[in-house]
């Protein structure tokens, strides 16, 4: 926090003792009245890790106020310790109408849970403007082609292989209407069933003599089972 202001505790009353690890002190007045600036507890074991409880009786002095908000702490080599430096004061603490004491004495809990990584994850990778990602295919005396459909060379952009697909009167929704032109990813059986790969791609057809062209601007998720995609 960079206000100054010390961060929230979540604080709350229960009837039930913590399940991990309790430790009672006896004779708390004469503890505060030592030197003793900070306690440690023996071990205990929680989530698989071995921890302490560290209690300082008469505060942290080398605590600058600042330390967990009561909801989660990384813990690692250079962070072994973490808690409140104001967890209870002692006002409060020695005021036997609020139940802390009693007979001069005290007991204080842990209960630690531990978030552990599963081992899952996934990455997404965004590319921009691939290196060569044109691909063209002449097909020579088109009005006399007979088969009902074409396959282009196989050809690589960004590590993945693809093809054209061509029907020359029309894929099965366009029979005898249309042209149908698609793309295809070639080695969609190297996706393993939960890769997704989003291609973005124009697929066009060029007229002869610089009069343009038709142009399909295609945006596909494809996914491992799911090859061809274009203009019907």
């Amino acid at each position: 926090m960079d206000d100054g202001k010390l961060p929230a505790i979540s604080r709350s009353l229960r009837y039930i003792q913590p399940s991990h690890y309790l430790f009672r002190v006896e004779c708390v007045s004469a503890l505060m009245n030592t030197n003793i600036e900070k306690y440690e507890s023996g071990r205990f074991e929680a989530g698989g890790y071995k921890w302490r409880l560290c209690i300082y009786p008469n505060g942290n002095t080398k605590s600058n106020g600042k330390d967990a908000d009561g909801k989660l702490t990384r813990f690692n080599v250079m962070k072994t310790q973490s808690g409140f430096p104001q967890f209870l004061s002692l006002d409060i603490l020695n005021d036997p109408s609020n139940g802390y004491l009693m007979e001069d004495s005290c007991i204080f809990g842990a209960e630690v849970f531990v978030m552990k990584y599963s081992g899952k994850g996934e990455c997404l990778s965004m590319i921009k403007q691939p290196v060569d990602g044109t691909f063209t295919w002449v097909i020579e005396n088109f009005s006399t082609l007979k088969e009902e459909v074409f396959y282009s060379d196989v050809f690589t952009v960004e590590d993945f292989k693809w093809k054209l697909i061509l029907y020359p009167r029309g894929s099965s929704k366009t029979r005898n209407k249309s042209v149908s032109l698609f793309l295809e990813l070639v080695d969609c059986e190297t996706l393993d069933n939960q890769s997704k790969l989003y291609a973005e791609f124009k697929l066009l057809i060029t007229a002869q003599g610089n009069l343009g062209h038709a142009k399909y601007h295609g945006k596909e998720l494809v996914l491992p089972l799911k090859e061809g995609m274009g203009s019907p």
